[in-house]
């Protein structure tokens, strides 16, 4: 039987997504960067696995980048609609260069 893999989308945007709800609910942010973390290295393995390292290098950087864009976003959207349209915009550039092919 054959097992089921997470698309590499997933797994980014919910990092995204995981990491600024873990700090926000518990008010702790280094847990939050803690699981952003997490979920790009796995994240990156996959892209580098499904697509190779020019564009596993190419997602990590559009990974950091929405991080740390989220954040001037929140100031003019509001945080949560911040975190959700970076991790919906790094989740369709994962799928559009890493998982489409599979």
């Amino acid at each position: 039987m054959a097992k089921a893999r997470v698309p590499a989308a997933v797994i980014a945007a919910g990092g995204l997504v995981g990491g600024y709800a873990t700090a926000r609910f518990t008010k702790k942010r280094p847990l939050g960067g803690v699981v952003l973390a997490a979920a790009g290295g796995v994240a990156a393995k996959e892209w580098q696995r499904r697509a190779g390292g020019k564009a596993a290098a190419a997602l990590s950087g559009a990974y950091v980048a929405a991080f740390a864009g989220s954040h001037p976003l929140a100031k003019k959207v509001g945080a949560w609609p911040a975190v959700l349209g970076v991790a919906g915009v790094v989740g369709l550039a994962s799928w559009a260069v890493a998982d489409r092919r599979r």
